[in-house]
């Protein structure tokens, strides 16, 4: 997996987990950004000198002149997500753009979240945009790949999980209890969630809007009932 742009290359090397997950720097042939290559000695890395144009060819972002090779994230059981007493976890219904993930992954990080279960097919995965996107937070948080998002909800179920689906014909999202095992399902972009997913779910929140619009981002609206969660 490649990591670009000085920002996310310094997260990286800062953070103690990811940095021994780093198999090449590649660096343009006048990258001289003293802090970064400081850092790059500090963790025993060697710089890999190339033409500006060959790193294009290898990243087609803005790349700031720095890339990073990075071991791709490994996905974790679904057991050993949910295997605490108390649990909040996130269940993502086909979500397809890489930054609403990375997004979500960063705001399931800062709020502690047990972990995300996405589905196989049809869902993005975690690639490079989702790295960049969660600034750091995607080797701290759990995510699990399950086959069918139907019969995992009914697993949850059979464990103690309340499962809380997200949809605008839900009610005002402060009014429920979470429970200390819950599962909060996030819908797609497009199409929000399934109809299995959500005839599967205990409760079906929505955020009041007080503007023209109707509808949030994905992970904005994720981030808003997440909190609200942990405060309860």
């Amino acid at each position: 997996m490649l990591v670009s742009g000085r920002n996310n290359v310094i997260e990286i090397l800062k953070n103690e987990k990811l940095k021994n997950k780093i198999e090449r720097v590649i660096a343009s042939k006048n990258f001289n950004e003293e802090n970064i290559l400081k850092l790059i000695t500090q963790n025993n890395l060697k710089v890999i000198r190339k033409e500006k144009y060959e790193l294009d060819k290898i990243i087609k972002n803005n790349h700031q002149g720095i890339i990073l090779e990075v071991k791709d994230y490994e996905y974790t059981d679904l057991e050993d997500i949910i295997k605490e007493d108390k649990c909040h976890i996130l269940i993502l219904d086909h979500l397809e753009d890489p930054h609403n993930l990375g997004a979500i992954i960063r705001t399931a990080e800062a709020a502690s979240i047990s972990g995300i279960i996405i589905p196989k097919n049809r869902s993005v995965s975690v690639n490079e945009t989702v790295m960049k996107t969660s600034v750091g937070a995607l080797y701290n948080v759990k995510i699990a790949l399950v086959t069918n998002l139907h019969q995992t909800i009914k697993e949850l179920k059979k464990k103690g999980f309340w499962i809380i689906g997200s949809d605008m014909s839900g009610v005002d999202f402060r009014e429920i209890d979470y429970p200390a095992k819950s599962a909060l399902v996030i819908g797609s972009e497009g199409f929000g969630m399934g109809r299995l997913v959500k005839e599967a779910c205990d409760f079906v929140v929505s955020i009041p809007m007080y503007g023209k619009i109707n509808s949030l981002n994905a992970s904005v609206a994720a981030g808003i009932i997440i909190y609200e969660m942990n405060r309860k």
